[in-house]
């Protein structure tokens, strides 16, 4: 089957069965400039719109839009990272459905499975908005990109712009709705094309009739065929394409066998994806929706404390309640605060719940509302709560955990391992006295010490290991000095922390490390945790300092426990640090700086075109692997080198590295090291700065190690929705590239769900072999709960290992799909010429129907007056506005329980007196606008309201694509 495997690589290369799957687009719109468009279009809509809101004037950037751009648009530029990562993530999720459901026709809607479509479309939306709802945006960015994918094929795929239609085919994102006609099997659609020329080869009744139909696709050599007549999708690899009637009417690119029509399907694309978006937004609301994004006021971060809650973390409590208290009070309002607060307890045999808010006030609640209570047999849950705070916390999170006791849980060590790589966060433990102190009451205070320090040799090598593999520290303090280490929570929280250098040992002894400071860095910090380490430190001007003498290139040298802390004041150029020691120690270098990176592994195809696919658990062993590398401020900057440098040795492996323009580089690797390693870019930053422009170097570090695999652990794409009291079956696949044997299996999720899997699989040397899971959410579970499924496979021995794994949301049935609807009851004015003197109201009644869920919020989209609602019967709500007639419109965002949104907009004009009986009416997504004049009544139509709200946003998406500026 070698050959079907090339075939399948060279064939994703074609860009066939989609707009493209390139992630570095050339000429053609592919999925992924189609999804980025939209992205940044809507984001900056919404910003626009809290700018209004809030009485602030609001600037679109220049074109064409960037993540930076609009992140510095929307006030919130600490966040540009965090955006970017966000909207290549879902990129990149929306270009994989190309690779990993290939054949399944539903998700390109073609072989005329629309309606199958539809289904994946509208179920899909409906758990975005419930995860949505719970803050759960990981796993709403994941079903949004897959969603993006099979809405955006409908148009190049079908004939919706053969057909003459100008707007998007709003019902394709409304379950159950009617999208048109679609042609029998038995109906013919296409005639042969005329040799290369297609332009004429769908049938004239379908046209005339306005009929659907997309093309059918196989691939060759694959058995299956299109039925009698049907029109093919098209392309060298669609074997249906030479069969009567031959060619196809894809429009994926310009070279397509409908590519005359491509920038037309491309445009409706990304109009039908801000369509989509603006749903979401809708259910979400505006500053909801930002998060989705990763736009926040403040740090694109989170703050995040795991805390042990037994009798004896008292004193440890208070710690964190007055560090919590110090952060939030200085960082509140400025560019640093934090964009989520999270907390996580936990004891024994209890941990959680995770309790996660945006509001500093609220979190200050939690905080105060722990208890230290119970304990006495020592060991504690403390990687069940840093497990459940690693599926909630963002990517990137920084968490601190707090304990005075071992792990009782050790068993989820590899699984905390895989969470902490795939995620990217930094784990750091604050561990204070004695480990294991508590179980040796019994013995006398010198025995007990004696036992105690053996104990906490091994007992905190659990937690040196899981700090040394997120980039973390694992401080060791007395309890009376926790308040002067949590120093380091505070510096950690600064939005734009990057990493120059990292390195571990565990066995004692002499290295030299060496890290260039650029212009760009500030507040340049050393960390050395570990006992009895000596350094020697040499500045760029030659200078030395040491444990015993500081220089004036130090600020402030602390030692508390085992962390030393060295504050160094900013020089440009080559630093190097002398360390010596007996002891296992860690060393981080942080500054801040605009200069960063983001970075995916990516697997290489063996096929002559080339082609990449995510790589999301650890990379194979032994052979070549390529690095997607990203650069921030790339205007400024460029990347000269990538190298894969070993965490705990001097060995490293350096990248080839090809720059692809817009600040993307692909950097290939011909082997990885064979342990532990971190990712190391450096690059040269311009510096404008100064009289005459000069080059700097600058150099900076994935704070996560990462390690290379012999074995690799596939779990099936089943979909993303997990259903109360039905169990959801996962098929899964190991393989090793190495020896063969019994393969133990471990499967853990965060939720505690009733989870069945195989303890252990045989594969032969170089084989596979395929296992299920089974997990069941119980029939109370909350819609939108998410749930992280981990797999784990581990080789004989023990020594190798991977992982993958799978992000689920709850979502029970639901049955309400109608949106609200809103009635206006009255309107009355006084508005004249002089504004500011007047004022208007109108007043709503707003209900979901007979068999609705029920309004779950109604909110201002547009208007800046008081809006108020009260609840009547359990479907209906009367809502009253009233403003100055300086803000004559008002948009009123419905929502139902289920996500179900209705936007209801009024305007009144001037001079008017009062209007009673006005009745509107509007569909899903519309914007009815219904200006009253004296002494009339008017009724809005459903329909001509829809066709001016697509009008209004096509026209705006357009204009947004060509430059203009508009509301």
């Amino acid at each position: 089957m070698l050959w079907l495997a090339w075939l399948y690589l060279l064939y994703l290369q074609s860009g066939a069965l989609g707009f493209g799957v390139n992630p570095f687009p050339g000429d053609s719109f592919n999925h992924q400039t189609i999804t980025e468009r939209a992205l940044l279009n809507v984001t900056a809509q919404v910003c626009r719109a809290l700018a209004l809101a809030e009485g602030r004037d609001f600037t679109f950037p220049a074109q064409p839009f960037t993540a930076k751009s609009i992140a510095n648009a929307c006030e919130a530029s600490k966040s540009s990272k965090s955006f970017l990562s966000n909207v290549l993530f879902i990129r990149r999720m929306n270009a994989a459905i190309d690779l990993r459901q290939l054949l399944d026709a539903r998700y390109h809607c073609d072989d005329e499975l629309i309606i199958e479509g539809q289904r994946l479309i509208t179920d899909g939306l409906l758990a975005v908005k419930a995860a949505n709802k719970m803050q759960n945006y990981l796993v709403a960015r994941l079903i949004l990109a897959g969603i993006l994918h099979t809405l955006q094929d409908f148009y190049s795929h079908s004939n919706w712009v053969e057909l003459g239609n100008k707007f998007p085919n709003i019902n394709m994102i409304r379950k159950n709705a009617n999208i048109g006609k679609i042609a029998a099997k038995t109906t013919a659609t296409c005639r042969s094309c005329n040799g290369d020329d297609c332009s004429n080869n769908i049938l004239e009744d379908i046209i005339a009739g306005n009929i659907l139909t997309s093309g059918y696709f196989v691939v060759w050599p694959l058995s299956g065929n299109k039925p009698k007549g049907k029109c093919s999708h098209g392309g060298f690899f669609d074997a249906t394409s030479s069969v009567e009637p031959k060619g196809g009417i894809n429009k994926d690119s310009y070279t397509s066998s409908h590519g005359y029509l491509h920038r037309e399907a491309a445009e409706l694309a990304i109009s039908a994806t801000s369509q989509l978006l603006e749903d979401i937004r809708g259910a979400t609301g505006d500053r909801e929706f930002l998060q989705l994004m990763g736009i926040s006021k403040g740090s694109s971060k989170a703050l995040c404390f795991v805390v042990d809650t037994t009798g004896s973390m008292g004193d440890d409590i208070a710690a964190v309640r007055n560090v919590t208290s110090t952060i939030i009070d200085s960082k509140v309002g400025t560019e640093d605060e934090p964009s989520f607060y999270i907390l996580v307890p936990f004891n024994d045999p209890d941990f959680g719940p995770l309790m996660k808010t945006t509001n500093a006030e609220v979190f200050k609640g939690y905080i105060n509302s722990l208890i230290p209570d119970g304990g006495g047999d020592a060991p504690e849950m403390s990687l069940s709560g840093l497990q459940l705070a690693l599926t909630g916390s963002p990517p990137n999170s920084e968490i601190f955990l707090f304990t005075d006791a071992p792990a009782k849980d050790e068993y989820l060590k590899n699984t905390v391992i895989a969470l902490i790589e795939q995620s990217k966060t930094v784990v750091n433990f604050m561990i204070t006295d004695i480990l294991g102190f508590r179980r040796r009451r019994e013995a006398n205070e010198n025995q007990q010490q004696q036992q105690s320090q053996r104990m906490l040799r091994s007992d905190s090598q659990l937690y040196r290991d899981l700090a040394q593999a997120s980039g973390g520290q694992a401080i060791q303090v007395s309890k009376s000095q926790l308040l002067q280490a949590t120093s380091i929570i505070t510096e950690s929280t600064s939005s734009s922390l990057v990493t120059l250098l990292q390195a571990s040992r565990n066995l004692g002894s002499a290295d030299n490390y060496t890290f260039s400071a650029d212009e760009t860095l500030t507040n340049l910090i050393i960390y050395i945790t570990g006992s009895s380490v000596e350094y020697t430190l040499v500045n760029p001007s030659g200078e030395l300092h040491n444990s015993t003498f500081t220089g004036s290139s130090i600020m402030t040298a602390e030692l508390v426990g085992n962390l030393r802390t060295l504050r160094l004041r900013a020089q440009v150029g080559l630093w190097e640090l002398r360390l010596t020691s007996t002891n296992p120690y860690t060393l981080r270098v942080v500054g801040q700086s605009p200069i960063d990176f983001i970075f995916s592994f990516v697997r290489q195809s063996q096929g002559p075109l080339g082609g990449f696919d995510l790589v999301e658990n650890r990379p194979t062993a032994g052979s070549n692997t390529s690095l997607q590398v990203t650069l921030l401020e790339a205007d400024i900057s460029t990347v000269t080198e990538v190298t894969l440098v070993e965490s705990s040795g001097s060995g490293q492996v350096n990248g080839h590295v090809e720059a692809q323009g817009g600040g993307q580089y692909l950097v290939h690797f011909d082997k990885i090291p064979s342990v532990e390693f971190v990712v190391l870019v450096k690059g040269q930053s311009t510096n404008s700065t100064t009289s005459r422009e000069s080059s700097m170097t600058f150099q900076r570090q994935s704070s996560t190690s990462f390690r290379a695999s012999s074995v690799s652990v596939t779990l099936s794409d089943t979909g993303s929705v997990l259903e109360p009291g039905t169990p959801l079956l996962i098929p899964f696949s190991v393989t090793t590239t190495g020896e063969g044997g019994n393969f133990v299996i471990k499967a853990t999720n965060d939720q505690g769900y009733n989870l069945t899997f195989p303890s252990s699989l045989t594969l032969e040397s170089g084989g596979s072999a395929n296992g299920t899971a089974s997990i069941t959410a119980p029939l109370a579970s909350q819609a939108g709960t998410g749930v992280t499924l981990t797999i784990e496979a581990e080789a004989p021995g023990g020594a190798n290992g991977n992982y993958d794994v799978l992000r689920l949301t709850v979502l029970p049935k639901v049955t309400d799909f109608s949106p609200p609807v809103c009635q206006l009851l009255s309107l009355q004015s006084n508005c004249s010429d002089s504004c500011n003197q007047s004022t208007w109201e109108l007043s709503v009644q707003v209900t979901d129907g007979e068999n609705g869920t029920g309004i779950d919020s109604i909110s201002l989209r547009e208007g800046d007056g008081i809006l108020n609602s009260n609840m009547t019967t359990a479907n209906v709500t009367l809502v009253s506005y009233n403003a100055s007639c300086c803000s004559p419109n008002v948009q009123l965002v419905v929502v139902d329980r289920v996500g179900n949104v209705e936007v209801c907009s009024y305007s009144v004009a001037p001079n008017v007196s009062t209007t009673v009986g006005s009745t509107v009416s509007p569909t899903v997504g519309s914007t009815v606008s219904s200006t009253i004049k004296p002494s009339s009544s008017t009724t809005a139509s459903s329909s001509g309201a829809v066709q001016s709200s697509l009008l209004c946003l096509s026209v705006m998406i357009l204009g947004l694509m060509l430059g203009y500026k508009m509301c």
